[in-house]
Formats: C-alpha cells, structure tokens, sequence
C-alpha cells in the first residue's frame, strides 16, 4: 500500500468522511466566522476526518494539525474566479496557485483540485481541463491523492435541479481525468451522479442555510443518496457553537443518526 492509498484510507477509516472546509478566505477574505483562521481550526472537533484550508494558512495553523490523531490536511492546489461571487465574475478560468511539492513542504497530505466546464468559451474549459489534468498527474508522482472538485459557474444562482445534468457529467469528467475522490454539489437526482462515477464523492454544504437542523437535514439526505461523505463550511463554522453542530454532524454522516435527534442530544438552536 503507497501513501496515496494509506491517505484515503485514513480518511475514510470510520466510515463516512467529514470534512470542514475553511479555505474560503482564498476566494472571499475574510468572511464571519474565518476572520481569524487560527480562532477559527482551534474551534473544529477533533474528530472530524479532514479539514480544508488553502495551503499557505498552514503557516498560522500548524500547531493544530501537529497533535497526535489530528484530522487529515486537504489544501486546494489552484485558484479560479468560479469561487468569487462577490465581483460577479463569469469566466471561470483556473490557475494553478501552489504545486504539489508547496503543498507537501506546507503540510498538506490530500490535494483538491478543482474544475469548472460550460464557462462559455471552449477554450476556458479545455484550459481549465489542462491545469485539473497537469496538476493531479503531478501530485500522483508524489504519491498524493486528488479530490476533484466540480464545480459549476453561478452556482450560487441555481437550483439542485438547475445543476444535476452539469454535476452529473461534470463528476464522471473528473473521474475520467484521474481523480480519486469527488467533491460536489448535492442535487435532485444525486444517485445518477454517484452512479455515473466509480470514485467516492462527498457532497457540498454550499450556501448557509437558515438553521442548524437543516444543514443536518442536507448532510442526512446526501448520505442517504449516495455520498461517502461531506464537505461543510459555512453550515459548520458559522454557528453558535461549531464543535458541537460538528459532533452532530459527525453522528447524522456517520450512523446516519436522524438529525432532530442529533440536534436534541447536542443541545443545538438556532
């Protein structure tokens, strides 16, 4: 077994995966919740499976992920304006913002390497598809896995409905381009997506929703569907109190707990 096998299995070693994602600042700045990294990891449980950060915070946050049984660190390899909804880009062209060796020299053990098709311009997509295909070809020669990450343009202003057919064959995309697991949104035929690809996927928080029980309720129902984990941000961060909605949300994806119970044994309000 070579280290990239011997991560994702770490990563999947209790069943589920749960990953907090906090990596926002990258594309957002400083958002409620992330203002300060360092306040921020020092608030995730401890017994979530991974975590999320842009490799350069590791510089801020090393003291976190140097304990012993410390989730897994993933770090996002390239940079694209999908993810800048507050300057209204539309393109989508991606970049490549740190390489495989940065993010090892950094502490990161995952890379996420994300994609986004259908920006309009062929030459975008097929360039978008150069820099996803360059970049996990070279974290595979240093034995580092790949979570593919796809992700459509505007997401933010379309439905579950609106974006099945893109995420669909957006995600067998990524699986055919060498990824080793799938990070996406959840959408209303989520169980074509995970059946259109051979490779775990785990599905997106996305958007705040308006209460505790109903990003429960999302994790609960992409479970359900198919997915072998999930990716919360926002939903888990900003909260009253994030160790205690993560603990939640740990039971809800993992024992497929029903979420008001989980919510009611976490003391979880909103």
């Amino acid at each position: 077994m070579d280290n990239r096998a011997i991560k994702i299995k770490k990563l999947f070693s209790s069943g589920n995966a749960v990953v907090i994602a906090c990596d926002h600042g990258e594309f957002d700045g400083p958002i409620p919740g992330m203002v300060d990294i360092k306040a921020t990891v020092s608030k995730i449980n401890p017994d979530v499976d991974g975590v999320l950060m842009s490799p350069a915070s590791l510089r801020y946050t090393g003291e976190y992920f140097a304990r012993r049984n410390s989730p897994l660190v993933i770090t996002r390899l390239n940079w694209d304006t999908v993810y800048c909804f507050h300057w209204n880009y539309k393109d989508a062209p991606a970049v490549e913002a740190f390489s495989p060796q940065e993010m090892i020299s950094m502490g990161g053990e995952i890379a996420l390497i994300s994609l986004t098709l259908k920006t309009g311009s062929e030459k975008t997509d097929a360039n978008n598809v150069r820099v996803f295909r360059n970049l996990t070809a070279e974290a595979h020669r240093f034995g580092i896995p790949v979570i593919g990450e796809y992700f459509p343009v505007e997401s933010d202003n379309k439905s579950a409905e609106e974006m099945h057919s893109e995420v669909k064959i957006g995600c067998r995309i990524i699986t055919e381009l060498g990824a080793d697991i799938i990070k996406t949104f959840y959408t209303n035929k989520f169980t074509e997506v995970v059946e259109g690809c051979s490779i775990p996927i785990l599905a997106l928080g996305a958007a705040k929703l308006p209460t505790q029980i109903d990003a429960l309720k999302l994790a609960y129902n992409e479970i359900r569907d198919g997915a072998k984990g999930v990716v919360f941000g926002r939903n888990a961060i900003q909260v009253p109190d994030p160790s205690k909605f993560q603990k939640a949300l740990i039971d809800v994806v993992k024992k497929q707990q029903q979420p008001e119970k989980a919510a009611r044994e976490y003391g979880l309000k909103d």
